[in-house]
């Protein structure tokens, strides 16, 4: 298969609502923009959409990279591929039996269903203790025979998950044998292989997960390479991980469970890299989309990767991905007075269909977007009004369902909305920024999506965030995302030892290793790249602890007295307290193999033409803009056409075709060489 060239590139991301194309012509700068509607019976079909509307000619195209929702959607929606598990006797019911947390953390309700269900649990004989020694023998006939039994009860695709494995993964990687014959296809899932943790839970529950998505992406970018194909497309297709990274589409099903959280990913990924060419290497980002607002920690260009997502209650997934929080605050989230008599915003929303009242579209109940039209913050003309919907039955719906009950007009009711979505929202970005030990002061806040210009000062203010940097296209970041992401593959084994009897020297062997295959892989890949790098961490703790505190090694030779002390160091940043007298633990070593591929030029995201105009030029009117109490006739510009190092003092609104950015009347905002807009915030302390 041919390598990429420097030269047609396109970045493709699915949403729920949207799916977004990015083309870039490295070679002259030229780039296409599309944004289509998405199509969840099959996502292929708004890829094709999108590359249709972008007018790209596939046989031209040099690379693919696509950020998609597929494994996300069936794990959420429970729409998985018929799974079993083979595991050891004795431990058929881990999945089920997980930490005994509760679903509610203050009451005794709740409802859980195991990934894969009890009858397609199968116990096989055999055996390893915690060292990785053999207690018992594997007994192959019995595996051969849980085989034969999950066939018979129809399932697509099994796990094999041994008690241990991750110190000695023998059993599994003999059982593995014997499935190859005895399987009909290729979905097999052996646990040590996903994921090298001693946690049982944590390791099954991604095995489980890896195999339940496993043939549902790989039937997904199946059909997706077969239409492209028929299109002229002959090249690979670059899939986006959740940890930031990507992986030709040929191995990606692999390990389809990293596949998770890619479309969040790729935002980060994106505000990363814009970050970074900006200045502003140290970044919270927000992410303020139609269903929920997705926020995440950046620090020096490098998001933080976390190996302990929980997707939803009692599902953890331990692969590396993105730690990226989610609140069910988005513009279609709907507001209501609850049975206390107190304003509510989300998390139902009314999503795309029917979508807010101001959509015309036949929504009923009050949103944050038909708040921020009432308050002028968006112009009615740009919105896709129909079905007889006009501001005034926007004013009508707010002021019956929430004016009335609160005693309040129906822009008073609806600067409540906002106030209180923005509340949720800031609480958010504390939960990545002050958990983690972070001052949110010493950041700027990545503002994209296509609502999260609108909210992003006001959340800065409060949050005392000095300045909000407002990327050239905010509504298809994800997709540029997907143009600017690395090549990454990352590794984790565990040695579950006290750092006091730890060998010297045995960390820089694991790491030579670790390092040694992720080349290989990036090898593999056949895209051109500029250069390899490594980052590399430790997973430890105090003797005791159940929670792990990651610590960021500069170099894989570390000696363990400096490894002690760069984890009191830590764990002193993140607690504020000192334990010297318990002995340290190093529980995983971890590894992340980068492939940096091609940088993008990001000036050329907005046509240069129109940037030759003056403000006065882009300025296309006012509007009555409600501020806090007060109202202010507001200049409105649009963005194309301010040049590229423009000032503006607020209040103003600067409009383009993904997003609406608002400037109060105490900040100032200026653009800068690569398009950006920087909003300096006015209050923020």
């Amino acid at each position: 298969m041919p390598q990429e060239r420097s030269g047609q590139v396109v970045g493709v991301d699915v949403g729920g609502t949207f799916t977004d194309l990015l083309q870039l012509d490295q070679t002259t700068g030229a780039v296409r923009l599309a944004k289509v509607p998405s199509t969840p019976e099959n996502q292929a079909h708004g890829v094709l959409d999108a590359l249709r509307a972008a007018e790209c000619e596939l046989a031209a195209l040099d690379l693919i990279v696509h950020g998609t929702t597929t494994t996300t959607n069936a794990m959420l929606e429970r729409k998985l591929s018929r799974t079993g598990l083979i595991t050891t006797e004795g431990f058929r019911d881990v999945l089920e039996l997980g930490r005994r947390t509760r679903p509610q953390a203050y009451g005794m309700t709740g409802h859980f269903e195991p990934i894969i269900p009890r009858d397609l649990r199968v116990e096989v004989p055999e055996r390893m203790d915690a060292a990785g020694r053999v207690v018992e023998a594997l007994d192959e006939k019995a595996v051969l025979a849980a085989a034969q039994e999950l066939l018979a009860q129809g399932c697509e695709s099994v796990v094999v998950h041994f008690l241990h494995a991750y110190a000695n993964p023998a059993h599994e990687l003999r059982a593995g044998e014997v499935l190859a014959d005895a399987w009909p296809n290729g979905h097999v899932t052996l646990g040590h292989a996903i994921l090298q943790e001693s946690r049982e839970f944590e390791r099954g529950v991604t095995a489980a997960i890896n195999a339940s998505v496993q043939p549902i992406l790989e039937r997904y970018l199946s059909r997706l390479a077969d239409r492209l194909a028929e299109g002229g497309y002959e090249r690979d297709v670059l899939v986006m991980n959740g940890n930031g990274g990507m992986v030709s589409s040929r191995f990606v099903a692999r390990e389809a469970a990293k596949t998770v959280m890619s479309g969040p990913a790729s935002g980060v990924m994106a505000a990363a890299y814009t970050g970074r060419v900006a200045g502003m290497p140290d970044l919270l980002t927000y992410d303020m989309g139609g269903t929920s607002t997705d926020v995440a920690l950046v620090r020096g260009a490098e998001p933080a990767v976390s190996n302990e997502i929980e997707i939803e209650y009692a599902m953890p997934i331990h692969v590396p991905m993105v730690d990226v929080r989610t609140v069910g605050a988005g513009g279609g989230s709907i507001a209501r007075v609850n049975s206390a008599g107190l304003l509510q915003v989300g998390p139902e929303s009314a999503g795309a269909d029917p979508g807010p009242v101001c959509y015309g579209r036949g929504g009923t109940e009050p949103t944050i977007s038909d708040a921020n039209l009432l308050l002028g913050r968006l112009d009615p003309g740009r919105l896709a009004v129909r079905g007889g919907v006009t501001l005034k039955t926007v004013e009508e719906v707010f002021a019956e369902r929430l004016g009335q009950p609160l005693g309040l007009s129906a822009v008073d009711a609806a600067q409540a909305v906002i106030e209180v979505a923005n509340t949720r929202m800031a609480g958010a970005i504390r939960m990545v920024s002050l958990s983690l030990g972070a001052d949110p002061r010493d950041f700027a806040l990545f503002a994209f999506g296509g609502a999260g210009p609108l909210h992003a000062a006001a959340l800065a203010r409060e949050l005392g965030v000095p300045r909000v940097l407002v990327p050239s296209r905010p509504g298809i970041t994800n997709a540029i995302g997907c143009v600017v992401a690395d090549l990454r593959h990352d590794y984790v084994q565990t040695i579950n030892t006290p750092l006091d009897v730890l060998a010297e020297g045995r960390l820089a062997e694991i790491y030579a290793a670790q390092r040694a295959e992720g080349e290989r892989q990036i090898a593999r890949e056949r895209v051109e790249i500029r250069g390899v790098r490594h980052l590399y961490s430790v997973d430890m703790q105090f003797a005791g602890q159940t929670h792990l505190l990651r610590v960021d090694l500069d170099s894989p030779d570390v000696d363990n007295a400096t490894l002690r002390a760069q984890f009191e160091a830590a764990y002193f940043a993140r607690f504020r307290v000192r334990l010297d007298d318990i002995r340290a633990q190093v529980v995983n070593v971890n590894c992340s193999v980068i492939g940096a591929r091609v940088p993008l030029d990001l000036s050329t995201l907005i046509d240069p033409e129109g940037r030759r105009a003056t403000i006065d030029e882009a300025r296309t009117g006012t509007r009555a803009v409600r501020f806090g109490a007060g109202t202010l006739e507001t200049p409105v510009y649009w963005r194309d056409h301010l040049p590229l190092d423009f000032t503006l003092q607020g209040p103003a609104i600067v409009e383009q075709m993904d997003t609406t950015v608002l400037i109060g009347p105490d900040d100032q905002a200026t653009g800068d060489a690569h398009g950006n807009i920087v909003i300096h915030v006015g209050g923020a302390t």
